[in-house]
């Protein structure tokens, strides 16, 4: 008699089992629409997270209320600004610095998930990449647009006032929140190259910190040393604030900039800039996506 079971035999000699051949396919579907469906999936991913954990949330928004505070009740009265109010001068730095630091959460996330083994699982599923890098990316966006309506609120309670036109407003808080999604491009590629969320924090309180106080964002920089002046003109972020500045109608009057064409042009300047970072770290950061997990 045979040492094996009929039932082995069947499994053994006939066809293979469906659980054993069949790989995960992509949807039908056209390629646009299946990225579309992959990218709000991964949105929504994202989302769902924050309302799983509201403390990332609540301490995201907790930090711009704290520097308008911070800067117009204790530095205020000690920064004069001729032709305006301080408050008025100080918002839009603290809206630049806010979305600029609120995009770094994509770089420390992807970090996360790389260490988590998130990606890896992404990996093996049958979606688009980069879909998994526009839900990160969009879902910075959103904080960063809840950040500022929250400092909107506060500085309006605390003096600041639009005083330009509802249009120019609109697109004062576009400009913001589309450099602030260009810029989690740069963070998603790095937290992807360092794949450690404690390596990334650093990394990026190393850069920002620089780029957003070494600006026209809490000071003019025409009051700063030689060097330091030279820097902050060809700043983009002090491009970033003199555009809200300018959008808000918070310039104060004869209020001069610098010499350097980047904030003597500052709305086009921050336009080129958002185009470079997209143009340069949306095929990078993909094809990084791709390369991981590969020896």
């Amino acid at each position: 008699m045979s040492g094996t079971t009929p039932g082995t035999a069947a499994r053994t000699d006939g066809p293979a089992s469906p659980t054993t051949t069949r790989t995960l396919q992509p949807l039908p579907g056209s390629a646009v629409s299946r990225f579309l469906s992959d990218g709000w999936i991964t949105t929504r991913r994202n989302l769902m997270k924050i309302i799983r954990v509201p403390d990332i949330l609540v301490f995201t928004l907790l930090q711009p209320i704290m520097f308008v505070l911070l800067f117009t009740y204790v530095f205020g009265a000690a920064i004069d600004i001729p032709g305006g109010d301080y408050t008025s001068f100080l918002m839009a730095g603290i809206f630049a610095q806010t979305v600029v630091f609120g995009s770094t959460y994509s770089g420390s996330a992807m970090a996360q998930d790389l260490k988590d083994g998130i990606i890896d699982r992404f990996r093996t599923l049958p979606m688009s990449g980069a879909a998994v890098l526009v839900g990160r990316t969009n879902g910075d966006l959103v904080i960063n647009g809840l950040s500022m309506l929250v400092m909107m609120g506060t500085g309006f309670i605390v003096g600041w006032r639009v005083e330009s036109s509802p249009l120019e407003f609109l697109a004062g808080v576009a400009l913001l929140l589309l450099f602030a999604y260009a810029f989690s491009w740069l963070m998603a590629f790095l937290g992807m190259s360092v794949r450690s969320p404690e390596i990334i924090n650093n990394v990026s309180f190393l850069v920002l910190f620089p780029i957003t106080f070494i600006s026209n964002a809490f000071v003019p920089a025409e009051e700063l040393p030689g060097p330091l002046r030279t820097f902050a003109e060809w700043n983009p972020v002090t491009s970033l604030v003199q555009a809200c500045r300018d959008l808000f109608g918070n310039t104060p009057d004869g209020f001069v900039p610098g010499d350097a064409w980047t904030v003597q042009n500052p709305i086009l300047t921050v336009l080129i800039g958002i185009v470079l970072l997209l143009v340069v770290f949306v095929p990078v950061s993909i094809a990084k996506f791709a390369s991981l997990g590969k020896k």
